[in-house]
């Protein structure tokens, strides 16, 4: 389940399908649209960022993303302490391409804004900026109004979670993802007159950056976190249950900026999502607990276009083992965990 791939390599064949597959500590795979043997409304591509502040308590997510058929925009804002989320999100019919996404992670810019908020990301060197703003969101504490200007600074010693997998039961279906956990984050945040500064010392983000073509139905488990940990850069992604994983799995640490690999993975989900889950490895390397907190929760039912998501901000509890025995105790350490189906 741990093919490494090493090489800087075009993503698919002449004929459609992913020329290797596993996972990478960089992103060498070469993305072009081009190449994909299936319609423009089936081709998905998305940008998602989180960020978490640990001493605010709160965290701040952001989505751009076409998904051929239609775009889906969306900020969100995850109040911790009130244990409520306030969100506003949009759709544009079929964008199939045109929204300015770029088949790479590196230097971009894109924006898009409408009457009730407005989104811009960009990327130039190790920086990435993220501008949004929302003047008539109405936050779960009554106030009104959300902008925000945050930089995520991304060093070249950071290590990234990168995967190319495809479908067993459709080869040319597959799934390209990056995920850059452990962005140290500062910034301005205003919520309606209050401003927050935050600093690179307790903010962190974590960037989910994706292209592929799905199959019509999928559940999906994710899970993640960034933050210090005795003052050193600690993070974890966790993935399963999207695509064939038998070349290799998402599951990682991120430890002093580089990546440790997990073997299998587990959720074991209560049947309310606000109690407490466990999360384990069948390598015994990563037991924990996740608390929840609040569950942002969406669900759409459109006979053909089906979904449910569940995404639990809360704190984790546990252990983590690296690749040399040691042991990392984690206590009430922030982050995110999710159960989402979708069927379009």
């Amino acid at each position: 389940m741990q093919h490494e791939v090493t090489k800087t390599q075009n993503l698919l064949t002449t004929a459609g399908k992913i020329a290797e597959e596993g996972w990478a500590r960089r992103p060498l795979w070469r993305y072009n649209r081009k190449e994909i043997k299936a319609p423009a409304w089936r081709i998905k591509e998305w940008d998602y960022y989180s960020v978490m502040s640990h001493d605010h308590k709160f965290s701040l997510c952001v989505t751009f993303s076409d998904l051929g058929y239609a775009g889906l925009f969306a900020l969100a804002f995850i109040d911790l302490e009130n244990k409520a989320v306030a969100q506003v999100d949009a759709i544009k019919l079929l964008p199939m391409g045109k929204l300015g996404l770029k088949p790479h992670s590196g230097d971009y810019s894109v924006a898009w804004a409408n009457s009730q908020f407005r989104i811009a990301l960009s990327r130039q060197g190790p920086k990435r900026r993220i501008l949004v703003g929302a003047p008539s969101l109405k936050l779960p504490d009554e106030r009104v109004g959300l902008d925000a200007d945050l930089t995520l600074v991304q060093p070249k010693s950071l290590e990234s979670l990168n995967i190319a997998t495809s479908w067993a039961s459709k080869r040319r279906a597959f799934y390209l993802n990056e995920k850059i956990n452990c962005m140290p984050t500062s910034g301005r945040l205003r919520l309606q007159d209050d401003l927050i500064m935050l600093e690179e010392s307790e903010s962190f983000s974590v960037l989910d950056w994706g292209r592929g073509v799905w199959t019509y139905s999928n559940r999906w488990f994710w899970a993640s976190a960034s933050g210090l940990l005795e003052e050193r850069i600690f993070g974890f992604n966790l993935g399963y249950g999207f695509s064939d994983r038998t070349p290799a799995s998402e599951n990682a640490i991120i430890y002093d900026n580089k990546i440790y690999k997990l073997a299998e993975i587990s959720f074991e989900i209560p049947a309310s999502y606000l109690d407490q889950w466990k999360i384990t490895s069948s390598d015994g390397r990563f037991e924990m607990t996740f608390d929840p907190v609040v569950d942002r929760q969406t669900k759409t039912n459109l006979l053909v276009v089906k979904s449910n998501q569940h995404q639990v901000f809360g704190y984790f509890n546990g252990y983590t083992t690296l690749d040399d025995g040691t042991k990392l105790l984690i206590n009430n350490f922030p982050g995110f965990a999710e159960d989402v189906y979708n069927r379009f």
